[in-house]
């Protein structure tokens, strides 16, 4: 049926196409299906044309409801961009003072032309974006500004900074002490010491180790874009500082661009021993300096650089064609260069063999040494110290601070009874009262030295304690009441095996030796050094050979001394011309005999023979010195004829006869010819202090190193009976009594124990509101490691420099040095600083090439030469105090400090974070930078020993 059904459509279908092509013929087709199409073009354009009319109607109504008319802003903004560029006011108002915001604006300037602008120029002409990091960086400046008026800087010049400079140094010498201790057991010195030294670190400061920041550049970069980052957080607005593009450019123009190349230049050790040697440019290199450090030196590439420089002039001296007198000066200088080299090649194959000789040691066990006799020993700083720390050894300190005890009183009897004199003179009677006061102290010695009670108690004979004890009952007391007892005691010491014959064989005295500079150096005899080879013709047998009393010699041992000036010159030293004499020294022992030269000017004549007429009054009338010449005293003949005159006065001076006459005048004469610079009787600090130094003289050698070092129980009485005399006598009495029925320790410890801590606590001894005194007793304990010596000495130091600091500034020093703060701070000093920067860092306005390393045998002489001066600036009265070889050991322990950039950079480091500290006190800088801090391996390693040694303990 479906066939049929589709059989029917299609024939039906053909039918009526046959039937229209019949009617309207071939063609229609065609016009069918052009009708067709026109009928559906002509529906799409009526359509298209009615939309449009309605959609312009409804935009139309749209504009005058919500939309801003689009006719108007485009125009504007063509035209904006067809003007010219306005011109760009900056405020150049920083800090409100002139004077330094001119240099601050060229900083500024200068380092967005060279970090910024040579790239941005590259990239687009628009000026809005320089302006907005300018206008940041002025912003930040305004607010530190304002941030550094509102600060005390006080504290931080006057405590913190000292503080840390001391930390530092106490951390240093720890290191170098436990890197001793460790022996030949470790590897590169160096870098040895930059690893102990961040250990100690973080024992001493228990919360932060900044070895990272000074070891890895990686890590120090990171840590400066922190800090830049949070110093923008707080100084700038809260939307110039989202400015994440900004931001970055200026956290790396300072940090990467300023901050960074001050530090390392601030931590170069080349830098600080050019700025070391700057500073004492007016100080005059000594040879006897130069070979000291040349023999005390432990640095091979020292030594090298110092042996190549020294080869290269003698070359030149050898190459040269001369005639004459000049002759005999080159000889001279071949000669001491040929030493120089020898003592270099000494000293280098010693240190590259391992052999380093211990001086001390080696005097101890071989050496001959000089003989100080016991009453130089018992009024000379330095050597008492070293006889009271043995005397404690033995059990026999008791004899010693009775000595010392009735000493002081003797000099505090005398003082008090010529003021009783006087005023009784004057009508004043208080002779009931003085008397009073000295039997008091009288009884007080003999209470706390001879009475049974005593403890220890001074083993004398009972008849005399005895017969004392009738006296003090019956009698007045008299400043020789004690005078028996204490001679007594003095031959006790004296003969003794247990007190000063065993202290000659003890390592004690070679120590004290080596302190007052009479230690002969077994280590430079023999055939190492050239043996009869000498400096400028100097005796070589030993180093620093000081003979500031003959009478050491011992007295088996005659010593003849000869000397004639052979020759006369003229010099001329920087635009001065003087006369110089060449005196001809020849000394002659038992078993050897010495030539050497020495050249000496008339001025040393002149203050050579004020000193020893000073002290020899006799001499006056004997010897006579040729008088000064204004005129003419260059002249030839005049100079012939003083050199006549003075060969005479050495004559007279040397004969037997004087010698006889004034035994004690031989160790000056010795000090005159030695071959070394000739040290004036008053150094640049003693005549800076004269007002001082001369009445202090005396008194301090016989009442401060006596009175000083007793018990305190009679110290501090007696000291207060000496300061009051006068207008404070009325006062004596509550002063001793304060002083006997007050009494502390004998010699008491007052300190923590310094070995794991910083030094920021109070010092000590009520000096925290003297803030000279502070700083120089806080430099002293650790620059020559004062605090562990014994307290003796520390105290008659402290009492030194409060007489010295009272002598040169009255009691108005604290407020001097908080002007000189504030004077520090002042607009023109802080100019000066930033002008300083800038001339630093672009010469001229121009950004500064990175200074090419030098090369490394100069660096080294430079060290050689840093050494040098800074030995040679100090003055022979710190020595007097401290010792020579602890002098000596200490300055050399600074310089030493600063000559490894790592540490350098840590010291640096320090002082920025306090400079914040104090700035932002507000801001927990301390937190910051101990986190900061935090991935420090030292840390992390110092954590777990803590850890692991804590774990047990909370086991148990």
């Amino acid at each position: 049926s479906c066939l049929q059904t589709s059989l029917s459509i299609w024939g039906w279908g053909s039918l009526g196409v046959v039937l229209f092509l019949v009617t309207f013929g071939p063609f229609a087709i065609f016009y069918f299906a052009f009708y067709i199409l026109c009928f559906v073009g002509g529906g799409f354009v009526v359509t298209l044309l009615f939309g449009k009319s309605n959609s312009e109607k409804y935009l139309e109504q749209c504009e005058h409801s919500f939309l801003p008319c689009t006719s108007v802003g485009i125009p504007k903004c063509i035209e904006e961009m067809k003007r010219e560029a306005r011109p760009i006011k900056i405020d150049r108002r920083l800090t409100g003072a002139n004077i330094i915001d001119e240099p601050l604006q060229q900083v500024i300037q200068f380092s967005l032309r060279d970090y910024v602008q040579y790239w941005y120029y590259t990239l687009s002409d628009d000026e809005s974006f320089l302006l907005e990091i300018r206008q940041a960086l002025q912003y930040a400046l305004v607010q530190f500004s304002a941030r550094s008026k509102e600060t005390d800087w006080q504290p931080y010049f006057t405590t913190r900074l000292v503080d840390d400079f001391g930390t530092h140094l106490r951390v240093f010498r720890k290191a170098q002490q436990r890197i001793a201790e460790k022996g030949d057991q470790m590897k590169e010195q160096a870098e040895e010491l930059v690893d102990t030294f961040f250990e100690v670190e973080v024992e001493m400061e228990k919360e932060v180790c900044r070895d990272l920041v000074c070891t890895s550049p990686k890590d120090e970069e990171g840590f400066l874009r922190d800090l830049c980052e949070v110093l923008l957080y707080i100084l700038l607005p809260p939307g110039d500082f989202q400015n994440k593009i900004m931001r970055y450019f200026v956290r790396e123009i300072l940090s990467r661009g300023i901050l960074l190349p001050l530090i390392n230049q601030l931590s170069d050790p080349d830098y600080i021993n050019q700025y070391v040697i700057w500073m004492i440019r007016d100080s005059n290199c000594n040879y006897e300096a130069f070979m000291n450090i040349i023999k005390l030196s432990d640095n091979i590439g020292e030594l090298e650089a110092v042996k190549d420089k020294a080869s290269e002039e003698l070359q030149y001296l050898r190459s040269l064609d001369t005639a004459g007198d000049d002759i005999n000066t080159i000889k001279n200088q071949i000669n001491s260069l040929l030493y120089v080299i020898k003592v270099c090649d000494s000293r280098i194959q010693r240190l590259q063999s391992g052999k380093e000789i211990d001086t001390v040691k080696l005097a101890a066990n071989f050496g001959k040494l000089c003989t100080v006799p016991l009453d130089h020993i018992l009024v000379d700083n330095v050597a008492l110290q070293f006889f009271m720390d043995y005397m404690q050894q033995t059990g026999g300190q008791a004899h010693l601070f009775f000595w010392m005890t009735v000493e002081g009183y003797r000099v505090t009897a005398q003082q008090q009874l010529e003021v009783l004199q006087s005023r009784q003179k004057d009508g004043k009677h208080q002779t009931n009262q003085t008397k009073g006061l000295l039997r008091a102290a009288a009884f007080g010695v003999y209470e706390q030295y001879l009475s049974e009670k005593a403890s220890p108690r001074v083993n004398i004979d009972d008849n005399l304690v005895a017969k004392l004890a009738e006296t003090l009952n019956h009698e007045d007391p008299t400043p020789e009441i004690f005078d028996d007892i204490q001679r007594k005691v003095y031959e006790l010491m004296l003969r003794d095996e247990r007190f000063y014959p065993s202290f000659k064989q003890n390592v004690l005295y070679v120590r004290m030796l080596a302190e007052l500079d009479m230690l002969k150096d077994p280590s430079f005899r023999g055939s190492d050094d050239g043996e009869g080879e000498s400096f400028n013709g100097s005796p070589t047998g030993s180093i620093n050979l000081s003979l500031d009393d003959l009478s050491n010699v011992p007295s088996d041992e005659t010593v003849q001394l000869h000397a004639y000036i052979s020759d006369t010159g003229v010099c001329n030293d920087h635009g001065k011309t003087y006369a110089l004499y060449a005196i001809t020294v020849h000394r002659r022992n038992p078993n050897s005999e010495e030539t050497w030269k020495t050249y000496r000017r008339y001025s040393d004549f002149h203050d050579f023979h004020m000193r020893i007429t000073e002290q020899f009054e006799n001499l006056a009338n004997i010897l006579k010195l040729p008088g000064k010449k204004t005129f003419n005293n260059m002249d030839r003949e005049f100079l012939e004829k003083r050199k006549k005159d003075l060969n005479a006065y050495l004559q007279l001076l040397l004969s037997p006869e004087m010698m006889k006459s004034s035994p004690a005048l031989a160790h000056y004469v010795y000090d005159f010819l030695e071959n070394k610079a000739y040290s004036k009787g008053k150094g640049d600090f003693a005549r800076k202090m004269d007002t001082f130094v001369n009445p202090l003289r005396n008194s301090m050698r016989n009442v401060s190193n006596a009175v000083k070092s007793l018990p305190d129980s009679l110290a501090e009485g007696m000291t207060k009976m000496s300061d009051n005399m006068g207008k404070m006598s009325e006062r004596l009495g509550q002063d001793i009594k304060q002083s006997f029925f007050k009494v502390p320790p004998l010699i008491q410890k007052t300190y923590s124990d310094p070995d794991h801590c910083r030094v920021a606590a109070p010092i000590d001894d009520n000096v925290d509101d003297n803030i000279p005194l502070r700083v120089m007793l806080l430099l002293m304990d650790e620059v020559f490691d004062l605090k562990e010596r014994n307290q003796w000495l520390r105290r008659n130091i402290k009492n030194l420099l409060q007489q010295l600091i009272r002598a040169t500034y009255g009691d108005t020093i604290n407020r001097k040095i908080v002007d000189h703060v504030d004077w520090m701070t002042s607009p023109e000093q802080v100019a000066d600083a930033v002008k300083r920067f800038r001339d630093a860092f672009w010469p001229n306005g121009i950004l500064a090439e990175t200074v090419p390393r030098r090369d490394k045998a100069i660096r080294m002489r430079t060290r050689v030469a840093g050494k040098t001066k800074l030995l040679e600036v100090m003055p022979d009265e710190l020595k007097h105090i401290i010792g020579a070889e602890t002098t000596r050991k200490g300055i050399l322990r600074v310089f030493e400090m600063f000559q490894h950039a790592q540490l350098n950079k840590r010291m640096v480091y320090v002082f920025l974070e306090r400079f914040l500290e104090t700035l932002f006190p507000q801001n927990k800088f301390h937190e910051l930078f101990n986190k900061l801090h935090s991935r420090s391996k030292q840390m992390q390693r110092y954590k777990q020993r803590l850890h692991s040694t804590q774990a047990p303990s909370l086991q148990k």
